[in-house]
């Protein structure tokens, strides 16, 4: 299957950015390198296409029911232009997808999923309909989304638009943001650590408004940011990535995330009983921090070892462009957690030292 391209794809060609094939998309990997463009995102403002995240709409008299259903987390718990974080699970506790849900009334919400799973999440979605009063529409391919994140990000786009962009608070939205004469819904998310915006256009208009914030923020110091350092922000930060921090193998109480798991709501939620019962029983391995203390960078899929029995593998490594540090996440037994305990991970067949860390690398 050939790779689709975003409606961002020829502005990535002339920024000279190296494309690369993800999730099924051509996007930049990197345009000038992952540490410049990190380091933008920290202490200017950088700005990603994630025009290929998936839109899908959930509308009709049932859509609360259904997505309390659905749904680890409590939706009902929101308000009118409110976002929450949750997770979709299979019966067996793991996870389809994770993703944010936006509240636009009580009869209608947008789910903004993870690009290379909109398809499956839309198919579980209409196969698990049940008899909910409700219409399920997937918006992919209608809708334009950038990304501007770090701490100039509100300074740089009030340039292009009348709305105060402070009145929007953290996990809220405004749908009528007036950007560059479009109209557009604008968030404060994102996926960095860092203060900003997600903005959402119509597709067709969403090259005009990448080019106008590039030139609104060239003073202030603002890139075009790729996939490597969005990769390197989140992981700073503490977000789980699919497929490596949670998957359909890695339950979210393995992923160290029972806080979007509400375990204790009314509704039943497909996984509810398969977790229940993993909590109550004890988990037997969880995802931890580490931090290596000799020479080496620490990769995805790494075996890690304790007086030399595997326990675990990491599931995202790095040498940190803000610590200076090679830390990583590990899915390990539950046993050897505890912060300060050592271990070895296994790079190119030899140990070397790491000790347990919190997860929490930047101190924000």
């Amino acid at each position: 299957m050939v790779a689709k391209k975003t409606p961002l794809y020829d502005e990535h060609v002339k920024l000279g950015g190296k494309i690369v094939d993800y999730a099924g998309w051509f996007l930049p990997v990197q345009y000038e390198g992952l540490i410049p463009e990190h380091e933008a995102v920290r202490n200017a403002a950088g700005l990603f296409d994630v025009s290929h995240m998936g839109e899908i709409v959930v509308k009709g008299k049932d859509a609360l029911a259904y997505l309390q259903y659905l749904l680890t987390n409590d939706i009902a718990s929101i308000e009118t232009d409110q976002i929450i974080y949750t997770f979709m699970c299979y019966p067996d506790g793991g996870v389809v997808d994770d993703f944010l849900v936006y509240k636009y009334s009580e009869e209608e919400y947008l789910l903004v999923v993870n690009a290379a799973n909109t398809d499956k999440d839309f198919k579980w979605m209409i196969d698990n309909k049940k008899d909910f009063n409700i219409i399920i529409e997937n918006k992919s391919d209608q809708i334009g989304e950038v990304a501007i994140q770090g701490p100039k990000s509100e300074k740089i786009l009030q340039k292009l638009t009348d709305t105060d962009l402070s009145s929007i608070k953290p996990f809220h939205f405004n749908r009528k943001v007036n950007i560059s004469g479009i109209e557009c819904m604008v968030s404060r998310t994102g996926y960095t650590g860092e203060d900003g915006f997600e903005v959402y256009s119509p597709a067709e208009g969403i090259v005009k408004i990448w080019n106008d914030i590039l030139e609104a923020g060239k003073e202030d110091g603002i890139k075009p940011t790729g996939l490597g350092c969005r990769d390197t922000l989140r992981f700073e930060a503490g977000m789980p990535l699919y497929g490596n921090e949670i998957s359909k193998d890695i339950t979210p109480l393995e992923g160290g995330l029972k806080f979007f798991v509400k375990l204790d709501k009314e509704e039943d939620f497909i996984g509810k009983e398969a977790l229940n019962k993993q909590w109550k029983e004890g988990l037997t391995r969880k995802v931890a921090g580490f931090e290596l203390l000799e020479r080496g960078i620490p990769r995805e899929g790494y075996e890690v070892y304790k007086e030399g029995k595997k326990i675990g593998h990491v599931t995202t490594g790095y040498m940190s462009p803000t610590l200076k540090k090679s830390i990583g996440n590990a899915l390990i037994d539950i046993n050897e957690i505890e912060l300060g305990n050592e271990v070895d991970v296994m790079i190119r067949n030899r140990p070397v030292k790491a000790k347990i860390i919190s997860r929490k690398f930047l101190k924000k």
